[in-house]
């Protein structure tokens, strides 16, 4: 019998069964769309892996309590900002569970206490909420420094020992939780955040490189915009365009365009457009203007990489 010590973080849609009982297909058709382009991409990114899916439910497992922690920070961040562009009844919020324990392994699966107190955290969870154990507390600390409300001990169904329960603390201008190195991201330094996350890309031989423009002013007409432009900064990433004589570099210029869309959309506040949506116009020769009117966002980011022989590439400021 395998047995490993993991971080287990529970999710699940809050009124999944009123959602479905509405409008089945709708919300089928949203939970695949934010699974696509939220979801799924921050469980990779934070190294985690799903155990299974129960309807509206997701067990996962994580080899780091830090990464299980920021995964659903981010993922939480994403969906509350998503939820607050339509309307209530028809808004997919999840509530969620993390606990670090100890599980036995069998095949593909996972059982155990470790399991059923991440379980029964998320069980007592409200729309948008991020329920912890003590002992995740206690190991983030340090390391990132959310704010935690202390809501004191529970007995929890099937569990013999009480468990003291931490809610994560969401911030008012900002994202829920704040990196010990102290870097954050704001809004109105939206080109500053594009700047941070655009970085370069070693490969054997030489490197690639993004490289931008001075952001152009072409503006765009609100009445004929597809959509109503959010009540937030709005953008759309386009792919980028690979200047390299080889074609065989199309994909790292597709990754750094799709690595940037990831990396926005966790900054709260912020709507940014998915990945779908804007990759619809790659090869295509297209104003800016035409973008931002058929997707209803403020700014358009387009940008291009070029394989460099030798040497690094610079990004101008």
């Amino acid at each position: 019998m395998e047995r490993r010590l993991v971080a287990i973080l529970t999710a699940d849609v809050v009124g999944y069964s009123r959602l479905m009982d509405e409008d089945e297909a709708g919300t089928l058709a949203r939970l695949d769309g934010l699974r696509a382009e939220i979801v799924d991409p921050l469980i990779s990114q934070h190294h985690g892996r799903v155990v299974k899916l129960m309807g509206d439910g997701f067990l996962m497992e994580f080899g780091s309590v830090v990464d299980a922690l920021e995964c659903a920070i981010a993922w939480q961040d994403a969906a509350e900002t998503r939820a607050r562009l339509v309307p209530d009844d028809k808004a997919i919020r999840f509530r969620m569970g993390i606990n670090l324990g100890d599980v036995i392994v069998k095949g593909e699966d996972v059982f155990g206490d470790g399991v059923n107190v991440a379980a029964r955290l998320e069980g007592l969870a409200g729309a948008g909420d991020i329920l912890v154990s003590r002992t995740v507390a206690e190991h983030v600390k340090g390391k990132i420094t959310p704010e935690f409300e202390d809501l004191g001990e529970h007995k929890l169904k099937n569990i013999s020992e009480p468990v003291q329960v931490f809610r994560v603390m969401a911030q008012p201008d900002g994202p829920r939780f704040i990196a010990k190195t102290g870097r954050s991201a704001r809004v109105n330094g939206i080109w500053v955040a594009i700047a941070s996350v655009a970085t370069l890309v070693l490969v054997a031989g030489g490197a690639l490189w993004w490289q931008h423009s001075v952001p152009r002013e072409e503006p765009a007409s609100v009445e004929r915009m597809a959509f109503a432009l959010p009540d937030r900064p709005s953008i759309a990433v386009l792919p980028f365009n690979n200047l390299s004589e080889d074609a065989g570099q199309e994909y790292f210029a597709d990754g750094m365009a799709e690595d940037l869309i990831t990396d926005l959309s966790k900054i709260s506040g912020l709507f940014v457009i998915a990945r779908n949506s804007s990759f619809s116009y790659k090869g295509q020769q297209v104003t800016i203007r035409k973008v931002a009117e058929d997707l209803g966002v403020r700014y358009v980011l387009e940008g291009s990489v070029r394989r460099a022989a030798t040497g690094y590439g610079s990004m101008p400021n």
